[in-house]
């Protein structure tokens, strides 16, 4: 099966565009799955009324009988499903045609058409260092377009570019030392989430996950005690992912303006075993929640990758 390389994606510039070619061109079998669909079972017919959709009319009936009636159907897992989307300033880093958030808020546009179009209700929390912006679940298909002038709206890149002036670079002995403070703490929104559901959900997480990680591992755990379904979707760029840098590199502070020259070359051996222990802790941290954890690198064709972990959920 050939996929969309992601230069070719990154092309169609709407984002409800590109998530329809996704969708529509790759993952539409997917709907049968029950954490991405609706069960639509008939039950009856009625007598048509004034006002009723056309579209629920059973012609075949009206051919024997010479009467109007209306299909019932009954839904059975209508599912709702609230999107969580990164928009920190560290998720507009990428070197090849998408950036984090490029490619997370394609995810979740994608999802949300994919849910859509299966009658579940759809709602989308974007966050920085607290809530940014929240759209309530809604199941119509037009509310699509709210979620992706949210997520465009709230890019970090956009916002970044709105930004006047620049900050005075700060030591970087001072950034690590405020470490802490400079991440998103998702304890706060995890709850909100949790308690704004009224019943059994699907949460989804889109994030680099550079957060307080003790917080995001509370904030997990409170929602899975409010018995809802957890998928952490853990996106991360080559250059994170490898540290294949060579020469002498100038490295700026996405979140502050922080700033500091090495040779990558002397620090990758230290680096990828720093960030082997921190993706352990991760997925450590999603297993004992029971989050469903899996990590997309933004050079890997979206549409494959959504389709190969859907299908591995969908046999579990």
């Amino acid at each position: 099966m050939s996929y969309f390389h992601p230069e070719t994606l990154r092309r169609i510039s709407r984002l409800d565009l590109r998530a329809k070619h996704v969708v529509e061109g790759f993952l539409s079998g997917m709907h049968k799955s029950r954490h991405f669909g609706s069960s639509v079972e008939f039950r009856q017919h009625r007598q048509y009324v004034p006002g009723d959709d056309p579209k629920n009319v059973d012609w075949k009936v009206w051919a024997k009988q010479d009467r109007l009636y209306v299909k019932q159907y009954d839904i059975d897992t209508n599912l709702r499903c609230t999107l969580l989307v990164d928009a920190s300033p560290s998720m507009r880093y990428g070197y090849g045609p998408f950036t984090k958030y490029d490619y997370g808020s394609t995810i979740a546009a994608s999802l949300a058409y994919l849910a859509m179009r299966q009658q579940d209700a759809v709602g989308c929390i974007t966050f920085d260092k607290e809530t940014d912006s929240i759209l309530p679940a809604r199941m119509k298909q037009s509310h699509l377009a709210a979620i992706v002038a949210t997520m465009e709206l709230d890019d970090p890149a956009v916002r970044a570019e709105k930004k006047t002036g620049r900050e005075n670079a700060l030591p970087f002995e001072e950034v690590l030392s405020q470490y802490q403070t400079l991440q998103p703490n998702l304890r706060e929104t995890l709850q909100e989430v949790a308690e704004t559901i009224p019943r059994h959900g699907l949460v989804v997480l889109i994030s680099d996950l550079l957060i307080n990680r003790d917080g995001f591992f509370q904030g997990l755990n409170f929602l899975r005690s409010r018995n809802h379904d957890i998928l952490v979707l853990h996106v991360l760029d080559d250059d994170e992912l490898d540290f294949t840098l060579g020469g002498p590199t100038r490295f700026e502070g996405l979140e502050l303006s922080a700033m500091v020259r090495c040779d990558p070359r002397m620090l990758r051996k230290g680096y990828l075993a720093a960030l082997e222990e921190y993706l352990e802790e991760v997925r450590r941290g999603c297993s004992q929640a029971q989050a469903d954890y899996a990590l997309f690198r933004t050079s890997t064709p979206l549409d494959a990758a959504l389709s190969a972990y859907l299908s591995r959920r969908m046999r579990r």
